[in-house]
């Protein structure tokens, strides 16, 4: 019996090790990404401080995205940075602060680029979709390494 086949640093292991990490992140930030997605309702009216943003424009829905990061072996999941029109505001929305707003005139065109910093009470909506989908997570480890 060759001994050197009951370690787990063999190449066959970790290679289906990290194979199953990825799988499991990517699909736990599918999750985590449709939670937030489902959360954030599409209308006019302004969500109140603690219940999750609305979308006026349907950009902050649009733009949620999750990757996996294979050399720290973590998935990264949150709204993507878009513009100068949106900002930091998807920040501000999560956790409180301020956010530069540009008045816009018709068209989308800009008037005279008057800019305005306007405070944000905090609107969380990645926070509660990663705590809804993290008790989750253990199962899906179960079996996940063939």
């Amino acid at each position: 019996m060759n001994i050197k086949k009951l370690f787990f640093d063999r190449k066959a292991v970790t290679g289906k090790v990290d194979r199953a990490t990825r799988m499991v992140l990517s699909r736990f930030g599918a999750f985590v990404r449709r939670a937030a997605r489902s959360s954030i309702r599409e209308r006019r009216r302004v969500s109140s401080p603690g219940q999750p943003p609305s979308s006026h424009t349907g950009l902050l829905k649009k733009f949620i995205f999750f990757g996996y990061e294979p050399a720290r072996r973590n998935v990264v999941i949150g709204p993507a940075k878009l513009n100068q029109k949106i900002g930091d505001a998807p920040h501000a929305l999560e956790r409180g602060g301020t956010s530069t707003l540009l008045r816009q005139g018709f068209g989308g065109q800009a008037v005279r680029r008057k800019k305005r910093r306007v405070k944000i009470k905090a609107r969380p909506f990645m926070g509660p979709a990663f705590d809804k989908e993290k008790p989750k997570l253990p199962a899906m480890w179960a079996g996940s390494v063939k």
